[in-house]
């Protein structure tokens, strides 16, 4: 899953939370209405929630708030000690979305923000089968991430990023796996699942799915 870029990860940690916030002004749109987008994730599940990609743990915290079990899974050591120190109460394990022990537990719901596009489309569809198996009827994975509408949606980002001289946010984009909606719409209903998606900011979209 994207182990590839751990390294990143470890060396962005300590800054992270001043990037979602607004301070990188490159990165200021990506993560616009981020408290919001982490609120109206948390609200979507209940009970047993896994959450790919913990970072500095801002999801969990809400998560835990609203009485939900949680159980954070992050790659990066560097992010799992930050958010350690921020949610001291948090079941926190290394793994990926790809790779995760073994829970004999009930799972209600599966969660992940601005993390699923490390992933190629590929793994994202290996991912997804995973998740049918370990979700029963009824069950969710909410996910907040980057996607494109179809590959015009795609150029014109990427082109206004160009045009800023948004060089990093470039690279970027140019270099994980942002897919488009209808990729993820196709694998989700593959295994079982109903999809739908809500627009939440320029770039970043509601990837909610039912178990059926």
């Amino acid at each position: 899953m994207g182990r590839e870029f751990i390294k990143l990860f470890d060396e962005w940690a300590e800054s992270y939370d001043n990037t979602v916030v607004g301070h990188d002004e490159e990165y200021k749109e990506v993560f616009e209405g981020y408290d919001e987008i982490l609120e109206e994730v948390a609200s979507k599940v209940n009970g047993t929630v896994i959450e790919f990609g913990v970072g500095t743990g801002n999801l969990s915290k809400k998560l835990l708030e609203k009485g939900h079990n949680v159980i954070g899974i992050e790659p990066s050591k560097e992010m799992r000690a930050m958010a350690k120190q921020k949610v001291p109460t948090l079941s926190l394990l290394d793994g990926d979305f790809l790779n995760l022990p073994e829970l004999n537990i009930k799972i209600d719901a599966i969660v992940s923000t601005w993390a699923f596009h490390h992933l190629t489309d590929e793994e994202k569809n290996v991912a997804i089968g995973k998740y049918s198996h370990l979700l029963e009827k009824g069950g969710k994975v909410v996910f907040a991430d980057t996607v494109y509408e179809n590959s015009d949606a795609k150029h014109a980002i990427i082109e206004d990023a160009e045009q800023k001289g948004y060089k990093n946010l470039v690279d970027d984009l140019n270099r994980e796996y942002y897919t488009m909606q209808d990729v993820l719409r196709e694998q989700f209903t593959e295994h079982g699942f109903y999809v739908t998606f809500k627009q939440l900011n320029k770039f970043v979209w509601l990837i909610e799915a039912e178990k059926q």
